[in-house]
């Protein structure tokens, strides 16, 4: 067997589990319909408003309602049974994006009316994350194939961010904005389909002496117990609020810089996409027992770079390479805090702590996505996104510190384990 062709079957180990297999076929179908969504989104409120402000109001619907109520989204994810949580989920989305599409295609909607559908999406994805997140670790079947389940998971998202605003441009211009709605209704049917076929086993309910408070509370504690926990959602919460938020702008870019049309906003947001499935595919690729700390310190600094390079581009090419290089680094930021969390935490609090996470991506995101919009109206929106890449490099060196006090603690450590048995040291 040659390297190159152990080295692919490391990039797919999670494939030999028949229930990833599923899982990860029917989840392709439907992000490329929740990215068009997305995409079509933004175009229409842009449309309707020529203003960028009104993009992060968007943001801020779609997500903040996942903040207000993650955290009960992780205790349902703990206490009840994942696999019918996600169904329901599912359930409820294939609902919320059919609303959307009967609304757009009967060409009679306003702004209020979008944004009201974006905040029962931020909902149902409060509880819909948790479980979806806690349950890959059920659906893989050697545990050790984990990271490369969730590294797969990002590359699956990134890759269907590559086809999803591309295909939505083209979309848009050809059929209207309706259609693209439709096509994100309809493929909820093939997750749904994939979480039926699943072999699952069987849910064995615990008891719960706690109510739900109880357990929220039981949650914080753990997080105060494992403080390598606690700051890698630190850093996660302040990417999420001061640089994640940058995608908001780019319809700006679009029709404003590159005078474009719907197409071109759909490339950009496409190169992105395929920075971060490149991205998503190198740490794939990853031995076990890789340095992941290491790596979502360089490619935190790699999503500044690109940010501040993207951000006064008006050569369409450069920008569509500086676009690439930003989502390479972009990736770490969720897939490796992803990895090192659902890899470290207790089992029993597993669905409580992505929670956790859920707050810090999906909490702050909204917040910054309003604080991007009102910046950028006073002024600009190049040197809104300039800000934003030089907060990534300053989160970076944050970062940096911590893992030089990291390795300066383990040092200490091992000096006084030797001091302590002088003999096993010689």
């Amino acid at each position: 067997m040659t390297t190159q062709t152990i080295k692919s079957f490391r990039t797919f180990a999670a494939f030999k589990s028949r229930n990833y297999r599923l899982y990860f076929a029917g989840q392709s179908v439907s992000l490329i319909g929740t990215w068009m969504q997305k995409t079509a989104v933004s175009w229409v409120i842009y449309s309707l408003t020529h203003s960028t402000l009104m993009l992060g109001v968007t943001l801020f619907a779609s997500l903040f309602p996942s903040f207000l109520f993650s955290l009960i989204g992780g205790v349902v994810s703990d206490r009840y049974n994942r696999y019918k949580v996600l169904l329901i989920t599912q359930i409820a989305s294939l609902v919320q994006a059919g609303l959307l599409a009967i609304l757009i295609l009967f060409n009679h909607y306003q702004v209020w009316e979008i944004l009201g559908l974006s905040v029962m999406l931020g909902i149902i994805n409060a509880f819909d994350v948790p479980a979806r997140q806690a349950l890959v670790y059920e659906m893989v079947n050697d545990k050790n194939d984990l990271p490369n389940a969730l590294a797969l998971n990002s590359s699956m998202v990134n890759l269907s961010r590559i086809v999803g605003p591309a295909l939505a441009g083209l979309v848009l211009e050809a059929l209207g904005d309706g259609v693209c709605f439709l096509f994100n209704a309809l493929s909820f049917v093939a997750v749904i389909c994939s979480l039926l076929m699943m072999k699952l086993p069987a849910y064995q309910r615990k008891e719960h002496p706690k109510n739900v408070f109880g357990e929220l509370k039981e949650g914080l504690s753990y997080l105060k117990r494992t403080p390598s926990i606690a700051f890698i959602l630190m850093m996660l919460g302040l990417i999420s609020l001061m640089v994640l938020p940058f995608n908001t702008l780019i319809a700006y870019y679009a029709k404003d810089v590159f005078n474009g049309t719907a197409s071109t906003f759909g490339v950009i947001d496409s190169f992105i996409g395929l920075g971060a499935f490149l991205g998503a595919i190198f740490l794939a690729s990853q031995k076990a027992g890789a340095n992941l700390k290491k790596i979502l310190f360089i490619n935190t600094l790699v999503f500044g770079a690109g940010l501040i390079l993207f951000s006064h581009e008006h050569h369409y090419g450069l920008a569509l390479a500086f676009a690439t290089i930003a989502g390479f680094g972009m990736m770490s930021q969720i897939t490796v805090s992803n990895t090192l969390i659902q890899t470290t935490v207790a089992p029993d609090m597993r669905g409580r702590v992505i929670s956790f996470y859920a707050m810090a991506f999906f909490g702050m995101q909204p917040l910054g996505g309003l604080l991007v919009g009102f910046v950028s109206h006073f002024i600009g929106a190049s040197d809104t996104l300039l800000f934003e890449g030089v907060a990534a490099l300053a989160i970076g060196g944050l970062h940096w510190r911590y893992l030089r006090r990291e390795k300066l603690k383990k040092e200490q450590d091992m000096i006084l384990k030797d001091q302590e048995h002088p003999l096993q040291a010689v």
